[in-house]
């Protein structure tokens, strides 16, 4: 099979004209359609074998992260997923994989709407870029500059997840993945979509949590000319993560594990009761933006919590 006869077979039902794709999959490049009195956001991800999934990953799991991802940073933004193009490296164009890799984009890309429009394929070692594009309402986009000092630091969802679950797959005492809440969330983190519109006009900034709570949320700080102070006690956890999470390890992982594509929000505390009315998968307070231009770690009592407060870096 070659390359214009995979994507027939197994890309082009991913593609649709109309709801603003004038032309999609087929020609040299796409024709899109922005809605009127809409900023355009984009966002590109790259995910390679061995460095963002095992070897070993289930083609379904990567086609599903490797979209989510993407979605992900849209939901930072505050954005509705309209379009995305892939181009995807891959040394074998076999059939059962390429089938799983197209239903896990489908699985999380069709509940909210998105359409792949075009992108590349190519052999080599396995390794897909997906660049998605979003729209908002001109000049409403959640960004990392706008947190002030007095805003609530606040999260979705539950947080150290993912980073336990790796840590299990580097020690090899992991349960069985397949049925295991754990793997799941490392394997199809759930991007948050719908909060991150519902807190668009309520959030004075916003990151979605990658590389982990401490290491995003510095990107916020920086840019915003701002500090903060954290209470890692209030980190919401899952009772998974709480069951399972080694001895003393509890801080570590959810303030600096990655892969929970969580949202971080700065908001004021005049909208936080209308805040966690809006999101149905929580949104839990964690800590404050300060003017100090630091970010501090704290326990419950205030007492000072040091840790190596990192994140993921590829070429460090």
């Amino acid at each position: 099979m070659d390359e214009f006869a995979l994507i027939r077979e197994y890309f082009g039902p991913l593609s649709a004209t109309g709801d603003g794709v004038v032309l999609g999959i087929g020609d040299d490049a796409a024709i899109l359609s922005p809605r009127s009195g809409c900023d355009l956001v984009v966002t590109s991800d790259t995910l390679i074998r061995g460095r963002h999934f095992p070897d070993d990953c289930a083609p379904y799991d990567v086609g599903w992260k490797a979209l989510a991802v993407n979605l992900s940073d849209l939901a930072a933004m505050g954005a509705r997923p309209r379009w995305y193009t892939l181009a995807l490296s891959i040394d074998v164009a076999a059939p059962d994989w390429l089938g799983a890799f197209v239903a896990g984009l489908r699985a999380v890309g069709d509940p909210c709407g998105i359409r792949l429009v075009g992108g590349d394929t190519t052999r080599g070692s396995l390794s897909i870029t997906i660049t998605a594009f979003g729209e908002v309402d001109a000049g409403t986009a959640l960004r990392r500059d706008g947190a002030r000092a007095g805003d609530i630091i606040c999260v979705t969802g539950t947080l150290g997840d993912a980073a336990l679950a790796l840590q299990e797959l580097a020690n090899n005492s992991r349960p069985d993945p397949g049925g295991d809440a754990l793997q799941q969330r490392l394997a199809r983190p759930l991007p948050r979509i719908a909060a991150g519109a519902a807190l668009r006009g309520l959030a004075h900034a916003a990151i979605d949590l990658s590389d982990g709570l401490c290491g995003d949320l510095m990107h916020v700080l920086r840019a915003s000319g701002v500090g903060a102070r954290i209470d890692l006690d209030s980190l919401p956890m899952s009772a998974a993560f709480e069951s399972r999470v080694p001895t003393g390890q509890r801080h570590r992982l959810q303030a600096c594990g990655g892969d929970d594509y969580e949202l971080c929000l700065c908001l004021p505390p005049q909208r936080m009761a209308e805040a966690a009315g809006a999101v149905d998968v929580g949104l839990t307070p964690v800590g404050v933006i300060t003017d100090t231009g630091r970010l501090e770690l704290q326990d419950a009592t205030g007492a000072p919590v040091a840790l190596e407060m990192t994140a993921y870096r590829h070429f460090s």
